[in-house]
This record gives structure tokens, sequence and C-alpha cells, in this order.
């Protein structure tokens, strides 16, 4: 198969319109036309990966962090990152990352955290708002279940755990078709009554051009008529963090001690323990600890992230349990997101998880 169905596959799990807007997700470098000779999936991109590749043969490297976040006005090798740009353009090796978007993503980094911990009745933390549309259109009636089910394909209807999702409404249309045009129904030039069903339905904003287009391959009218309302709602599907249960509570020292093995961790920095028992937990992976205040704010007993200010331990000691696991160690499993991603989609493709631990901090 070709890189660029690798890509689309990825892309399909955690759309790039995701990603927050500093950020600098999806292709790196290369060329996507080329066939895949194999996958390589990391955290990082360094030297040593790049490396790797080259050795195992592979062309493609997904990884988590971007290589590149800043523009270059010249590339000369004089750090890492030009470095691994000159290397991979010399070995025609593709780099696609996905960043803040797999954050974002259902069942992204987060979710595979929640997953490792063995939380339950996992939600978004911190969902997205003003990110999602409603589209109306009107169809003859004969029609609609045809047009519903173009646009539920599309991407249309999705509410929670709910698919197939719209409101209906049967009326009556008016039009008269004007000269040169090609009426579904109607003669040219006569007042014409149509009975039609009004189709309501939700869609995520990113998906607009592709919804529109399903609409107008389906929809039997010379003029589809449609309205797209911006939604203030907030996208409880998408968004950064998760908050979720443990089956049974644990002490403070149990739970730290425990996420201390499972996430290998040379040290994890905690504020003050207070005697609360831990069931309820929130977590960001990464440099999370912006969202503390929505951790305090949903009742969470601890939350946990990569990276904490040292301020921060001052302003929430007396509201909840700080865990500060590393950067590194709060997402190392999300390349087990991208190895299952690519198994089920490309079973005969060669991939592995790189054996180079990028972590860039190390403990005495």
């Amino acid at each position: 198969m070709k890189i660029k169905e690798i890509v689309n596959a990825l892309e399909i799990f955690a759309p790039l319109p995701l990603q927050d807007g500093f950020d600098n997700a999806g292709l790196q470098i290369g060329l996507t036309d080329a066939e895949a000779t194999g996958a390589l999936l990391c955290l990082d991109v360094t030297e040593a990966v790049v490396d790797e590749a080259i050795t195992l043969g592979y062309n493609l490297i997904v990884s988590h962090h971007p290589l590149i976040f800043k523009g270059y006005k010249s590339i000369t090798g004089r750090d890492y990152v030009e470095r691994c740009i000159m290397k991979a353009i010399k070995n025609d090796i593709v780099i696609f990352s996905m960043h803040t978007n797999l954050d974002n993503a259902p069942q992204g980094v987060n979710f595979k955290i929640a997953e490792k911990i063995g939380l339950r009745n996992v939600r978004i933390l911190d969902a997205k708002e003003s990110s999602l549309l409603k589209l109306v259109t009107f169809v003859p009636a004969a029609h609609a279940d045809t047009v519903r089910q173009a646009l539920f394909a599309a991407g249309c209807g999705c509410i929670g755990d709910y698919d197939s999702c719209s409101y209906n409404l049967e009326g009556k249309g008016s039009f008269r078709a004007g000269e040169g045009t090609h009426p579904y129904c109607g003669k040219v030039g006569e007042m014409h009554w149509e009975s039609e069903t009004r189709i309501e339905t939700i869609l995520p904003a990113y998906l607009q051009s592709a919804v529109v287009r399903a609409l107008m391959a389906a929809h039997p009218y010379e003029e589809p008529v449609y309205d797209l309302y911006p939604l203030a709602n907030k996208w409880n599907q998408a968004g950064a963090g998760i908050v979720g249960e443990l089956a049974e509570p644990e002490t403070e020292t149990d739970f730290l001690k425990r996420i201390k093995k499972l996430f290998e961790v040379g040290c994890v920095k905690h504020s003050r323990l207070n005697g609360r028992l831990i069931q309820t937990v929130a977590l960001c992976g990464g440099a999370g600890a912006f969202l503390l205040p929505k951790a305090v704010g949903c009742h969470a007993d601890v939350f946990i992230t990569g990276e904490v200010k040292y301020h921060d331990y001052f302003s929430y000691e007396n509201d909840i349990l700080i865990a500060e696991i590393g950067h590194y160690e709060s997402e190392q499993y999300t390349k087990e997101i991208f190895y299952s991603i690519l198994r089920e989609k490309f079973p005969t493709l060669d991939v592995q998880m790189t054996r180079v631990n990028t972590n860039p901090i190390k403990y005495l």
C-alpha cells in the first residue's frame, strides 16, 4: 500500500482539525505516493530513531510529537531537528505526526492512559466548544431516507454513543423553475408545491465540506437548499483530558506507588498527602497543568499529568492530589494507539514500535 493510504487512516482516527492552534501535526517530511516498506512508531523523532528506520528499511516514521514546530530559513545541520530533516530526506523517509489532534480525539492519548490505570465511566475533562454545526435541509419525502443515510455516512448524526440522529418534519415546499433549468419535479415557468421532509442533524465543523458534497450527490433537486448553523454546544466526544473512576478506592500512597510502577517513572512528584481515598481520577498526558481547575471542578481526588509548574502545587494543595509523572512517561503508550490502528487497517504492513527511549530527562 502507499504511504498516503496509511496517512489517511491515521487522519480518520484523529482528524487534523482537532489539533490546537499552536500545533504542527500532520505530514512533516516526504512524499506520500511511495509504496510503504514499513512503519516505525515513536513518541519523538530523534537521530537515533531515524537511524533505526534506515536499519529496518522502513520509509515511514509515525510520531506523536512533531519534529518541526517552527519555520526554518536554512537547513545546515546545526541542531538535531535539522539533522533529522536532512537524514530523512536523504533516505526517502516520510515523517508524519499526530499530536494534539490525537490528544483531543475520541479514544486518543488520554483514553489510553485511562485504560492503563483501569478507569471506568471515562469522559472528556474539557470538551471542545464551538466545534459543531447543525445542518438543515429540505428533501422530497420519497428521497428523505436516501439523503439521511448519505449524511450519516458522511459523519452526521453522532451524539454521544448514539449515531444516525436526526429530526424530521413533514411539510410543503414551493418553487418556480426559471428558463434553462431542469427541475426534478414541476414544470418550467409554473408554480410547484412538493411534499418535503425537513431534516435536521448535527456534525463536527471540520466535516462541513465532505457533508455538503454528500448532500449534493444524494439530493435529487438541481438546486438543493440547506442551512448550516454554528452551535455553542460542547462537543463531549472530543477535547482535552479525561476523568473517570477506579473500580475500588485506593489510599494516596498505594495509588502513587501503582502509578510509579505502571508508567516506569523514575520519580513521581506529588503534592502534600491529605489522607484522602483516591477514586475519581482526572488526567492529561504531557503538559496538562492548565486543566487543574477543570479537575478540581469535577471533584477529582487526583490529577495526573506530565508537567506541573512549581506554584501550582501551592495553589491547589488543599483541593486535589497532584501527581507529576513526566512528559515522556505519561505519553509513552501513545505508540500502542498507532500500532492498533495500523495493525487493524493494514495487517500485511511491517510495523514496529521504536526500541529507542527518546526521553531527554534522566534520573540519577
